[in-house]
C-alpha cells in the first residue's frame, strides 16, 4: 500500500529519535544523512532545497541515548545513520576481532554448513594462554580445528590467542594481518579507524562507533559471521562448553553482535537485533563505544550493556508502534 508523503506538520509529530529516519523512510518520506542536533545528537534531514540547505525535521529528544561515549544506529533498508557524541577514534578492544573475522573470511571464504580448512594450533597459541589476564581459549598446541571452530572462539567466547593465530595462518604474522585488515577498513569508508592488532589488546586499535557501524553492517551480511555472533554457547572438542561474552543474547530478537572491553577503552558493544516494522523484519544495529572508560573492563562492559539494552528498547518499541 502506498502512502501519500507527510505534510510538514504531520512530519514533526512522527516517533522521536533518529531511527525515526528509518520508520520515515517506510512510511514514504526521503531522509538524507544526519545532523548534529540539540544535546549532542542527530536529527533527521530532509532533501537539499533550491537554496542547497537542508532542513531538520525531526530531533532525537525521545531516544533514550547512552549519556556518555559515542553512538550510532542504523534501521538496514530504512534509512541514514542516526549518531550521538563526537566521533573521534577511540580504543575499541575485542570489537577488533569483527574485523578479523571479516578480513577471515573475505580471505578464505566458508559457505554456510561448512567447517572449512583444518589448522593446527601452534606453540605461540598454547602458550598465550592465561598470558598477561587476557581473554584466552585454553588450546593445546598440534590440536587442528576447523576455521569454522577457530571463528567460534575467536568471537564467542572472545579469544586473543585464537585471534593472533587466524592472522598468522593466515598472513605469517600478526603484522602482515592488521595490514590487510587497515585495508579492509579502507575498502569499507572506514576512515577514523586504525588496526595494529589482530586481538584488540592493543590500545593503539582505535575507531568511532560510525566505522564500527560501517564494519558491522557489512560483516552481518555473511551468513557464517552472523550465525555465529548469533550463537549462545558451543562446545568445543579438547575445550569444553564455551559462552558468549553478549548478554544480549538473552532478549528476544536479538542476533548479535560483538563485546569489547579494557581500561582504556571503557565498555564497547556492537549489537544487532531483527524488528517488526510494518509487515517487514528490517535488521536494527547499534554501536556503543566508550562507555566509562578508565574504570574496570567489567565496569565499562556493564555500562555498555546496560545502555544499549535501553537504548535498543526504546527504538525497537517506538519503531513497532509506529510501523
Amino acid at each position: 500500500m502506498s502512502l501519500s508523503p507527510l505534510s510538514p506538520s504531520h512530519r514533526n509529530r512522527v516517533a522521536g529519535g533518529a531511527l525515526a529516519l528509518g520508520l520515515l523512510t517506510v512510511l514514504g518520506v526521503s531522509v538524507y544523512g544526519t545532523v548534529e542536533g540539540p544535546g549532542s545528537g542527530s536529527a533527521v534531514v530532509s532533501p537539499a532545497g533550491p537554496d542547497g540547505g537542508r532542513q531538520a525535521i525531526v530531533d532525537d529528544g525521545a531516544v533514550p541515548w547512552p549519556e556518555g561515549g559515542q553512538t550510532a544506529v542504523v534501521l538496514e533498508g530504512a534509512g541514514p545513520v542516526g549518531t550521538r557524541g563526537e566521533q573521534r577514534p577511540v580504543p575499541i578492544a575485542s570489537l577488533t576481532k569483527v574485523m578479523t573475522a571479516h578480513v577471515i573470511l573475505e580471505e578464505h571464504p566458508l559457505p554456510a554448513g561448512e567447517p572449512g580448512p583444518m589448522i593446527e594450533v601452534d606453540r605461540q597459541t598454547a602458550y598465550e594462554v592465561g598470558v598477561g589476564g587476557e581473554s584466552t581459549v585454553p588450546l593445546q598446541a598440534g590440536r587442528r580445528y576447523s576455521q569454522r571452530q577457530l571463528l567460534e572462539m575467536l568471537l564467542i567466547p572472545s579469544g586473543n590467542n585464537v585471534a593472533r593465530l587466524l592472522a598468522r595462518w593466515d598472513s605469517g604474522s600478526q603484522e602482515a594481518f592488521a595490514e590487510k585488515m587497515r585495508r579492509a577498513a579502507a575498502r569499507l569508508g572506514m576512515k577514523h579507524s586504525t588496526y595494529t592488532g589482530a586481538s584488540g589488546i592493543e590500545a593503539t586499535t582505535t575507531s568511532t562507533a560510525t566505522d564500527q557501524l560501517a564494519l558491522a553492517r557489512k560483516a552481518m551480511q555473511n551468513p557464517v559471521f552472523r550465525d555465529i555472533v548469533g550463537t549462545r554457547s558451543v562446545t568445543v572438542p579438547g575445550v569444553g562448553p564455551i559462552t558468549n561474552t553478549n548478554p544480549l543474547l538473552d532478549t528476544p530478537g536479538v542476533v548479535g553482535i560483538k563485546t569489547g572491553s579494557s581500561t582504556p577503552a571503557g565498555g564497547n558493544l556492537l549489537w544487532a537485533c531483527e524488528v517488526r516494522v510494518g509487515d517487514t523484519t528490517r535488521l536494527l544495529i547499534g554501536a556503543v563505544l566508550h562507555q566509562r572508560p578508565n574504570t574496570t573492563p567489567s565496569e565499562g562492559l556493564r555500562s555498555a550493556v546496560d545502555s544499549s539494552r535501553r537504548l535498543m528498547a526504546g527504538l525497537r518499541d517506538s519503531l513497532t508502534r509506529e510501523g
